[in-house]
């Protein structure tokens, strides 16, 4: 792997990539990699191609304002409106990043608009399920823990209405966390401290308080799993 990742860098130095954008680039690639367990070139391809494709959507970032790569990110809640939304701006996500965030770019000369689907996929699922998907013009795009995401130029549906002709400027933000996310984030944080503080409070010693954070976690996983099972049905 680090001998793909190496050519990568050298060859995107080459065709005049700056070096911090070569580094933070190799670095995603290698945690994504390294996180599925994946061989580089059966993921990306030949590196002169893989290479060629990326310096091909590169442009020089003379100007924060011109740049055409733009990441970003959106809670499980949230996701799939904001990729319509932004799909329809003309936004193409090339991959998730190991943070979660969506790396995407535009075409800053023939913008089009994109379309997106997310689909729960269990471990090794994913090819599987991509082969399936693929005679409908869909290809993946990026995985995050147990979704999968899948994205197709918009022209396979609407034909040439499809093309963009004055795209609006990418977004002032680039994070996009829905209500229901901050909600359940404060349901998580009572889960794991209530019962903790109320055992600590009746036993009125240490371990009665763990065990009551103990008690909140478990709850807090349950809920999690619930989330998950729930969401996971929510098919595109």
């Amino acid at each position: 792997m680090s001998g793909y990742l190496d050519e990568l860098g050298a060859l995107l130095r080459a065709g005049g990539v700056p070096a911090a954008q070569v580094e933070a680039t190799v670095a995603d690639l290698a945690a994504y990699v390294a996180e599925t367990g994946a061989d580089a070139e059966d993921e990306f391809g030949p590196v002169g191609e893989f290479a060629g494709q990326l310096l091909a959507a590169h442009t020089p970032e003379t100007d924060a304002a011109d740049a055409t790569e733009w990441r970003w990110t959106a809670d499980i809640f949230a996701d799939r409106q904001t990729l319509a939304r932004l799909g329809d701006q003309g936004w193409e996500v090339d991959r998730v990043d190991h943070l979660g965030r969506f790396v995407s770019h535009r075409d800053p000369e023939r913008p089009q608009r994109w379309e997106y689907r997310r689909e729960p996929v269990t471990p090794g699922g994913g090819r599987a399920l991509a082969a399936r998907l693929a005679p409908d013009g869909w290809e993946p795009c990026g995985t995050w823990i147990c979704f999968e995401y899948f994205k197709r130029p918009r022209a396979a549906s609407v034909g040439p209405a499809a093309q963009l002709d004055s795209p609006p400027a990418a977004p002032g933000r680039s994070v996009f966390f829905s209500r229901r996310f901050y909600l359940l984030l404060a349901v998580l944080l009572l889960a794991l401290v209530t019962p903790g503080i109320l055992w600590g409070s009746s036993d009125g010693d240490g371990p009665g308080f763990f065990a009551g954070m103990a008690v909140g976690g478990c709850v807090a996983i349950a809920a999690l799993a619930a989330m998950w099972l729930w969401t996971a049905r929510r098919r595109d």
